[in-house]
Parts: structure tokens; sequence; C-alpha cells
């Protein structure tokens, strides 16, 4: 199994072209995006994202927020276990909360996963966006799983 974990984050005129910005900043914008659970095969690679197909189905775990609310700060974050055996992703967000606080909070989170599935971690990643709202924003950070039908050539 191959992933790739990205993030993005923009401002936008209105809450759907916010989220839209924010997920073309990642790399993800002109995809369909399926959102999926958050379990992985056994020793699943990690690459950077390819170029992926205009209008293909992408399967991806979505963490995402976005406010309306000038001075907010929003926080999307991923994170990531994997093991021999399998691999977990979480999701977490927040408003006016501190970035380092979500990110610990994804980490137990996923710990907690393997561990309840006694499943050792060879790797942990976390990938957050975050920024202070200006007029209406959004912020991103997903898994993408990657397959050779959804890959442009």
């Amino acid at each position: 199994m191959r992933i790739a974990i990205v993030s993005g984050k923009d401002e936008g005129p209105t809450k759907l072209n916010a989220f839209d910005n924010a997920l073309s900043n990642a790399g993800i914008g002109d995809v369909n995006l399926i959102k999926v659970s958050s379990m992985l095969a056994g020793n699943a690679k990690i690459q950077k994202l390819p170029k992926l197909k205009a209008g293909a189905m992408v399967n991806c775990v979505l963490s995402e927020v976005t406010s309306d609310n000038p001075g907010d700060e929003i926080t999307a974050v991923v994170a990531v276990a994997i093991g021999k055996e399998l691999g977990c992703v979480v999701e977490t967000t927040g408003i006016n909360k501190n970035s380092d606080e979500i990110v610990e909070k994804a980490k137990k989170m996923v710990k907690y996963m393997m561990d309840k599935r006694e499943v050792e971690i060879n790797e942990l990643i976390v990938e957050y966006s975050t920024t202070t709202v200006k007029n209406i924003a959004s912020t991103i950070s997903s898994v993408v799983y990657l397959n050779d039908d959804i890959v442009e050539e």
C-alpha cells in the first residue's frame, strides 16, 4: 500500500471556496475525494504526492476545519502510525486551541488504536496545517491512498 500525507490552507470568499482553495494548496483540489475510515495495510509506504489525474476518485482520510470568524486560529491534523501488520490513521481539528495540544491529542489517539490491536508502531507521522483566519479560511490535512489508476503518467 502506498500513501501520501499532505496539508494545505487558504482563504476564500465563501467557506466552500476557502475549503476548495485549501485542497488545491495541498495538491488534491482537482480530484474527487472519498472519505474512508482509518486503516492501512501493514508496512504502508509513504511517498511524495504524485500528480493525480483530474477528476479521479481518490480515497483519503481527511481532517478539515473552516471558519468565517476573523482572528480564529484553526488547525487540522492527521496522525499516522504504521506497524508490520497494519497501520492506523486519526484525524482531529481545533479552533482557538494550541496546535501542539491538538497534535499531542492525535498522537495519543493513534497510539491507543495501535495498542488496542496489539500492533507495535514502527513509524509515527503527524501532519498538520494551522492558520489565523483573516476573513474566511480553511485548513486541511489528509492521508491520500495511492494506486496506479489515479496517478497521471
